[in-house]
């Protein structure tokens, strides 16, 4: 049927009595309030003059795509927050704070309930600017967290992002994997229908004595391999969070693909927990990216390394990373029973005065199963503890180690205990590899006499590590420093003029 034609006249009587020529406007999202000092849940709850007063309002409402839930600043609840409903795309539902921005963020304490922040089974959230504990009784039992999300037998959850959120003082039971105790966590459970998450950012958040797990992700679902890869989680970002006393691993990714972990900050992991861990790693994942990250201060000597190529790893790189000062060391290469761990790159990263005492391990560890086609190239690996290997392996094989500069310690030196692995065109100074060939045995000529930083392994102008790398291919195009890599690269993380 054709269109009536209408005219400028009609159609102004139209607009004049709020009449429109097109679908119906859809109404605007409504925005929500609490208040647990001054609120009243007998309120509407929709200006900051109305706001409810419980947790148990505030989650008893099912809220819309586009809804938000904002939360007094300077005001503290007690329990747990456990919305319902769900977003959608374009429209997620918000929860962030309100009030004077001088005011300390809205905090949720959960006194020992699973989880201060408890999402369900739901997708396109965004979590902003909370402050967020979970303090009870001391267990060894009960698993508790500071935010949670957790999906079982869902399919594909789309769009989550936490940002500006505090979690501190969560003292759950020393669980792992697939449910464990943490501070900002994401779990997939379930084995009917596959599940995974889709879009997830974690930004610009800070965890802070928590057990056991700072920031991670875990599944039930997929292996690493690629025949599962459309089981794993999909666009994972943690970027530029802080981690401090973490009773556990620090940042953790499991069952991901291409994941990019980076600009991120550990110091103190493995604190309290009898498992073994580690301050930044995955477990199977595919092509994800550590880039920019620190960690310092792992504790222990069973595993507690600042990085990990771990069980079920393929093609995962770590680059522009910095670890010092771990008890655990620099590096672990551990490839799970029966797991695939293929394909992956540790390159310009620097470490400085990492160690482990306890046998087999060391400041670069090669231990559990083989991995294939593992290539660690152009770091800078110096320790000042002569009671530490540089690097050791107790049997497995498939790593290579090339254009590397490894420094023990002054005096006594550190040695390389690896009869496996292959060396090729390192520089080794008080320490040694007789199975290199092509081996550069000479003063690096740092800036620095005792490394103590990123900047005191640069190298000066007449090393004996300049200009002998190997030039790759593999799309990195400048050093940890920022500086061009030239052709043919020094060996070692400086690639500096």
């Amino acid at each position: 049927m054709p269109l009536r034609r209408t005219s400028i006249v009609a159609l102004t009587a139209l607009a004049l009595a709020g009449a429109t020529t097109g679908p119906a406007t859809a109404a605007k999202a409504a925005t929500y309030y609490l208040d647990c000092e001054k609120g009243d849940d007998s309120a509407a709850g929709t200006t900051g003059g109305t706001a409810w007063r419980s947790l148990e309002k505030a989650g008893a409402h099912t809220y819309a795509p586009g809804e938000k839930l904002l939360l007094k600043r300077g005001t503290s609840c007690t329990g747990v927050l456990a919305p319902k409903g769900a977003g959608a795309a374009g429209a997620p539902v918000l929860i962030d704070a309100y009030g004077s921005k001088r005011a300390a963020k809205p905090r949720i304490e959960a006194n020992g309930a699973r989880a201060a922040l408890h999402l369900v089974n739901t997708e396109q959230w965004e979590i902003k600017n909370l402050d967020l504990s979970n303090t009870g009784p001391a267990t060894t039992t009960d698993r508790r967290a500071g935010l949670l999300v957790q999906l079982t037998d869902y399919g594909t959850a789309d769009h989550f992002l936490v940002d500006g959120v505090d979690v501190h003082d969560v003292n759950g039971a020393d669980f792992k994997d697939p449910d464990p105790s943490g501070g900002i966590l994401f779990v997939v459970q379930g084995d009917t229908t596959p599940t995974r998450f889709n879009g997830l950012r974690v930004e610009d958040s800070t965890v802070r004595r928590v057990d056991r797990t700072g920031i991670g992700t875990m599944s039930t679902w997929g292996s690493g391999t690629d025949a599962d890869a459309e089981l794993l989680a999909s666009g994972v970002e943690f970027v530029r969070n802080k981690a401090y006393d973490i009773g556990g691993d620090g940042i953790v990714i499991h069952e991901t693909r291409k994941a990019r972990v980076e600009h991120n900050y550990v110091d103190g992991f493995n604190m309290r927990s009898a498992g073994y861990n580690a301050g930044i790693w995955a477990w199977e994942s595919q092509d994800a990216l550590y880039q920019y990250n620190e960690v310092t201060g792992g504790h222990g000597t069973r595993d507690s390394m600042a990085y990990d190529i771990d069980g079920g790893n393929v093609r995962n790189t770590y680059r522009y990373n910095y670890s010092h000062d771990n008890e655990g060391g620099f590096l672990l290469v551990c490839n799970g029973e029966g797991k695939v761990s293929d394909g992956n790159r540790i390159h310009d990263n620097i470490s400085v005065n990492d160690r482990n005492t306890a046998s087999p391990y060391a400041v670069i560890s090669v231990v559990c199963g083989a991995a294939t086609d593992t290539q660690v190239y152009r770091n800078t690996v110096v320790t000042d503890r002569a009671d530490t290997a540089l690097v050791s392996n107790n049997g497995p094989t498939g790593v290579t180690f090339r254009d590397n500069v490894f420094v023990g310690a002054p005096g006594a030196g550190s040695p390389i205990k690896d009869t496996v692995s292959t060396f090729s065109n390192n520089l080794y100074w008080r320490t040694s590899q007789p199975r290199d060939t092509s081996a550069v045995n000479a003063d690096p000529q740092f800036v620095s006499t005792a490394p103590g930083s990123p900047g005191d392994i640069r190298l000066k102008p007449g090393s004996p590590a300049r200009g002998i790398g190997t030039a790759v291919d593999d799309g990195t195009v400048r050093d940890y420093f920022g500086n061009p890599i030239p052709d043919p690269p020094n060996l070692g993380a400086d690639q500096g003029s």
